[in-house]
């Protein structure tokens, strides 16, 4: 399948693939807190103390990582890595359409 017509079908499924990915997480939570086996925690966050271990810790640490990783490649990305269209042309004040005239 071509990669342009995968992304359009996805795109036009959006709410679809959105409650996909969401029902995804949550089983992979539910799994976490039901399935595994904290008993040889490696960090102290993972032993909570009110319950034996703090549900779903790697997975709620991931999507926070994540989210940080974004929201600071974008402000990075502002900084001064993005710039003008028109960075190493000779002129950088005239506008685009005189320099297309």
């Amino acid at each position: 399948m071509n990669l342009v017509k995968l992304i359009e079908f996805l795109r036009n499924r959006l709410k679809t693939v959105t409650l996909v990915c969401i029902a995804g997480l949550v089983l992979l939570a539910l799994a976490d807190i039901f399935l595994v086996s904290n008993d040889e925690a490696h960090t102290p966050v993972e032993h909570f103390p009110a319950v034996e271990h703090f549900p779903a810790f790697w997975s709620i640490f991931g999507f926070f990582g994540c989210v940080a990783i974004i929201l600071l490649s974008k402000w990075f990305g502002h900084l001064g890595i993005m710039t003008r269209e028109d960075y190493y042309e000779d002129k950088p004040s005239q506008t685009k359409e005189e320099r297309h005239e």
